[in-house]
């Protein structure tokens, strides 16, 4: 087996393009393996774990490449489709302009050219945002900020430029957004329809508008503000100004307000401004009030519609007697990983990692830096499935999948074999998956619940409906044991 590792200094590339250059390169007759991501730690970490050396020096700002083939000749035909790829990338990355006419140069120039535009959607490294966002408020658009690793004091001075020009910055950190009708990064193919959200969460709103979707009600918006807006230094400033945009939609006739745990003082606020609306407000914060799923049940009875059964498929194998140890929850969304450790919390009636569970959020900071998210690259919960599902402290595998535009276009592909092996190497081992998504979405939800549930799964429509699945295993061993 020959081995090849190269770093390219400053040669930047994002992280979804680089997942793709890695998959196509990875999928060439000959190639064992290939990587090619940005040198951050995590990914040197990974680079490491896949056999090959580490280079010395190499930093964030450095692109580093790695192929493993079957010999000189495989090796020198990958690393040719390689650079071909990456330099296809960067030649379709000049951004649309009209035959003859030079790219804009500019977010403003940009916008001139498209006077029509309202919205700008900036999605860059973190450190370079803030530029890149104050030009688009300069030239009059709302903005969304889909980067991660926003410094905070940035995203206050950008959302008090916002609120000196009337408009509203979403994010930083801002995955999902639907305006008019339209999705924005991670989002749902939802119906229109009377309620309209605001969000401090993306998953957490994407839960929501898919449990409205399944009882056949729409949504007008979703304004997705950012995972810390709700936090003391922030404040609120994106969340205010969408509640008062939302109150005079004269479309949305329910607004419903999506959070992680808020602030308590910036909850009393926004509680406060909500009541000064014509509009009714509905507050999602799943951890200190009802979860995702009894919030979107009391949005259904304000409307005056019956609350179906969720969607759900038992698992196709029956679940074990007895687990042989805790919950490991392997979460691409945040918020829903946050609503199953306060329901583990509530069924314990302790902390779950006292008792041995533990779950984790692949889409955080940490994860993600260098790398494209796990909603799009499930290289890291792959790896993680195997690992916990060979430890026989695991008893209980609990994952969730969101579907959508711009997700993995087809996630059961990788996690069906995955969840397979895992349970085919463990008889006393269970897997639970929340799946987030609607039979329009481009990945076919239900055709996703039926890979997963032929692979031994059980799956639900409501995140909170797994966790209390999973969690019950764990406690009746627990009882068992106590």
């Amino acid at each position: 087996m020959t081995r090849w590792v190269e770093v390219r200094r400053g040669a930047y590339h994002d992280s979804v393009t680089l997942m793709r250059v890695s998959r196509q390169v990875g999928d060439i007759p000959g190639v064992a393996g290939a990587m090619a991501a940005m040198a951050t730690g995590l990914n040197l970490e990974l680079l490491a774990r896949m056999g090959f050396e580490v280079p010395a020096g190499a930093g964030p700002a450095d692109l580093v490449v790695a192929i493993r083939a079957e010999g000189e000749a495989a090796l020198d035909g990958a690393r040719d489709t390689l650079d071909e790829l990456l330099r296809s990338s960067r030649a379709q990355g000049g951004g649309a302009a009209a035959p003859g006419e030079a790219p804009p140069r500019t977010t403003g120039a940009a916008a001139r050219r498209r006077p029509e535009a309202g919205i700008a959607l900036v999605s860059v490294p973190g450190p370079h945002v803030f530029p890149e966002a104050m030009d688009a408020l300069a030239a009059g658009l709302n903005v969304m900020v889909f980067s991660d690793n926003v410094p905070l004091e940035q995203e206050i001075a950008l959302k008090d430029a916002a609120a000196r020009r009337g408009l509203i910055v979403m994010g930083p950190d801002c995955g999902t957004a639907v305006i008019g009708g339209a999705g924005l990064g991670f989002a749902n193919a939802v119906r229109p329809g009377p309620v309209s959200l605001v969000a401090a969460s993306g998953t957490g709103a994407q839960q929501v508008m898919c449990l409205l979707d399944a009882a056949g009600v729409g949504v007008g918006h979703a304004l997705g503000v950012g995972g810390r807006d709700l936090s003391v230094e922030v404040s609120g400033r994106s969340a205010l100004a969408a509640l008062a945009a939302l109150d005079a939609d004269p479309g949305t006739e329910l607004i419903v307000l999506v959070s992680k745990p808020p602030a308590p003082k910036v909850a009393d606020l926004v509680r406060e401004a909500a009541r000064r609306l014509d509009t009714p407000v509905v507050f999602a914060f799943p951890g200190t009030e009802d979860d995702l799923t009894r919030a979107t049940e009391r949005v259904l009875k304000r409307l005056g519609r019956a609350v179906p059964p969720w969607p759900r498929r038992p698992a196709s194998r029956p679940a074990p007697a007895r687990v042989a140890g805790g919950l490991r929850g392997l979460f691409s969304g945040g918020t829903l990983r946050d609503e199953a450790a306060a329901i583990a919390t509530a069924a314990l009636g302790r902390d779950p990692a006292t008792r041995g569970h533990r779950l984790i959020d692949f889409g955080d900071d940490a994860y993600t830096r260098g790398r494209a998210h796990p909603m799009i690259d499930p290289a890291l919960r792959l790896e993680a499935i195997a690992e916990h599902a060979a430890d026989p402290a695991c008893g209980v595998l609990l994952l969730d999948v969101v579907l959508g535009h711009g997700a993995d276009p087809d996630p059961a592909a990788a996690l069906a074999p995955a969840i397979a092996a895992a349970l085919a190497g463990r008889a006393d081992l269970a897997v639970a998956v929340s799946l987030c998504g609607t039979p329009a979405d481009p990945q076919d939800r239900d055709a996703q619940a039926a890979a997963l549930h032929a692979a031994g799964a059980a799956v639900f429509a409501s995140n909170a409906e797994a966790a209390r699945y999973a969690i019950g295993l764990c406690e009746r061993t627990e009882g068992a044991d106590d």
